[in-house]
This record gives structure tokens, sequence and C-alpha cells, in this order.
């Protein structure tokens, strides 16, 4: 596998310049940018006229990341030349399926499905989409074997809109792509931790409608939140991403974390990122400095651990706009603590999202999560 990268902000242009030495031979670039400039079509078409012959994959973000730096208000790219694997791309519309995020995560999976797959890997909308079901509809549709792992697209900490760019040079709304791997000689490890610590009592969701919860105990929910969070309820939804909810649905559930996307005033509602099942149990989280980016490495550590004693060729970081909010100018950090699990021959690239998709464990299902960071590994031997 050989892997190019590069940066684009508007006041330096490209870093390093666009003489590609990999040009027509790059079968995948993958492409993380601002919400901003992703809508600007100058950027998007130098990438397509070096590697014309690439899937050109991506999206908007919170935040970029490249080798361990983190940005903001740039395009990071990464073309991908696979020596022995295969690849295949899907997209589909939000509208196309009538809204449904299970219905959507089945089609792709029908799309990409081959006797050789081995890997999926998601991009999507991060606004109206609710990743729990999106999960559910890829892993309905996908032999038990192949794994699934990505993340959901962002917008800073604006929650306006998300873009997720397909082949072409034109991001769009209400779309999710995917990028499914194939053959024998790839391997993949992945990883996902986050490093929050639990406060306040566990209460019992009484009330709740897929990704929007009502009621915690028989109170309105919205007002036991605003209880908690003090004079930070005044910047809800953003502020609450300081502050997500560990969701348990059972004695021997793992935990997930969810991380609010809206709050309605009116029916006094949160509406998360992915489901809160009635019954289930939830607590409020806090930050943690050292305990997130510890989580980071952790997630390295399973990432790598599952390849085995090489470094990958390139790791995919997703990491929760929470996380960036929270850990400010030591965002780095989380991304330095990932380079020293895994090494550095390994290309790094990422970006900080409304939601991680990934197994809870090796072996298990993929789930969406908040606040994490998640790590997809590719190795090709």
């Amino acid at each position: 596998m050989k892997v190019e990268q590069r940066k684009w902000k508007e006041e330096s242009g490209w870093v390093p310049g666009m003489s590609a030495a990999l040009g027509a031979s790059a079968q995948l670039v993958l492409v993380f940018g601002a919400n901003e400039i992703l809508k600007i079509p100058e950027p998007l078409q130098d990438v397509r006229k070096v590697y014309p012959d690439a899937h050109l994959l991506g999206c908007s973000t919170a935040g970029e990341i490249l080798d361990t730096q983190v940005s903001d208000n740039s395009l990071v790219t990464t073309a991908v030349q696979f020596e022995y694997t295969q690849i295949n791309t899907a997209r589909i519309s939000l509208d196309a399926v009538g809204g449904s995020s299970f219905l959507a995560g089945a089609s792709l999976a029908q799309s990409l499905a081959a006797k050789d797959l081995v890997h999926v890997f998601i991009l999507s909308d991060g606004i109206n989409v609710n990743g729990s079901d999106l999960a559910k509809g890829l892993l309905a549709h996908l032999p038990e074997n192949v794994g699934v792992t990505g993340g959901l697209a962002g917008d800073s900490d604006r929650f306006n809109e998300t873009v997720v760019l397909y082949g072409g040079i034109h991001a769009e709304k209400n779309t999710i792509s995917a990028l499914g791997l194939y053959g024998n000689r790839l391997k993949v490890g992945y990883g996902s931790f986050g490093g929050w610590d639990p406060f306040g009592p566990e209460r019992t969701v009484t009330r709740s409608k897929a990704n929007v919860l009502f009621e915690l105990d028989g109170r309105s929910a919205l007002e036991l939140y605003k209880e908690y969070l003090g004079e930070h309820a005044r910047g809800l939804p953003a502020t609450g991403l300081l502050f997500p909810l560990n969701i348990r649905t059972g004695q021997q559930a793992t935990p997930l974390v969810r991380t609010i996307l809206a709050v309605n005033e009116k029916d006094q509602s949160m509406t998360f990122a992915g489901d809160i099942p009635e019954g289930s149990y939830a607590r409020l989280m806090k930050a943690n400095f050292d305990r997130l980016i510890d989580g980071a490495a952790s997630a390295a550590r399973s990432a790598h651990n599952a390849l085995g004693s090489s470094s990958p060729d390139l790791a995919v970081l997703i990491s929760c706009v929470g996380r960036k909010l929270v850990l400010r100018q030591r965002a780095e950090e989380e991304v330095e603590a990932v380079r020293e699990e895994l090494g550095e021959k390994t290309a790094l690239t990422g970006f900080y999202s409304y939601g991680e998709i990934c197994p809870t464990s090796k072996g298990g299902k993929c789930e969406l999560h908040n606040q994490t960071m998640t790590i997809t590994a590719l190795l090709e031997k």
C-alpha cells in the first residue's frame, strides 16, 4: 500500500504541492474538510485532476486530522494505492429511502455485498441520520465476518448542516457513502474508547422514541439535564457536547455514550445521535483530560493488536467534536498518543465527528458511539 497526503488552506494553498507521485495509480482518495471549503470547487477540482481514476470519499468535519496535526478550516487528502486490495463504493440519499436510516444501511450493504468483502467503511450525514438504525441496517445485510467502522460528518459546533462527498467534486446533504474493501491480503484492526467520568445518579429512561428522549425517572429529561448543567444550559445543544449521557440497556450490556444533537423546548425533549431505549439506564458524564487521552491510546492499542506485530499502513482516526471542545489546545495530544501506539510508519488521517461507528469489541457488532476516539487501521500483507 502506498499513501500520499496533502493539506489545503486558503492562505497557503496545497502543502506539499500537487505534483503527485501516485497520480492515476491511486484507487482511493479520502477527503476531510470544513463545510465551507468543501463548497469551494477549485480544491476538489485539483484533487480530481491529479487523481483522475480514484474514488473520492469524504465529508465535512468539526476539525481535520493529518499526521499528528489537528486543524480547522482546511481540507486534508489521503490518496491510497492498494497493491492487493480491490475497492468499491456506494452512495445513498436519505430522500431515496423516505428518511429511514435503517433502509439506507440495508441498501448500502446490499450494494457492496460480495464473497470476498472484508470490511465496510461508512461516512454519513451527521444531523439527519439515526446512527443506531444505520448500523442495524448494515448488519442486517452483511455477513457476520465483515467488519464495519466509520463516522458521522461534522459541522464544527454549529449543528447546522453536514455534507458527504462521493465520487465527484460536489458534497451533498442527507447523504451516506460507503467503501467496500475486498481481498484476503488486507488486515483491518479497529478500536473505540472514550475516557469520560460518570457523575450524578443513574436514572431510568421512562419515555423515549428512537433517538428522542422525553423523560428520566418520570421527569422531563431536558429539565433534569439543565439542572445538572447549570450555567452551561444556556448554550444548548452545543454545550451538551461537554456532558454526554452514558446509556446502559441491561446489567450485562456494554454502556454506550450518546451526544445531544438538538433540544425542543416545546415538548421538553432532547434528540441524540443514536437510540435511547425506554427502560435503559442513563447517567451524565463529564470530562477527564488525562483519561480522554488515555482512551485514544487504548483505541490505537486495540487496533494495533488486531494486526499482530506489524504497524498499519494507514489509520483513519474519527474522534468526537465533544472531545475536541473539551481538550482545546490539547486535542493534538490524543492524536500524538495514537502515533506513539501505532509507530512512525503509519500514515494518519481523520476528522472530528458527530458520531463514531465501530464494534465495541473484537468480533462484535458495529454500534454507534459518541465521544470516543475510533480508529480503523489498514495493513496489506
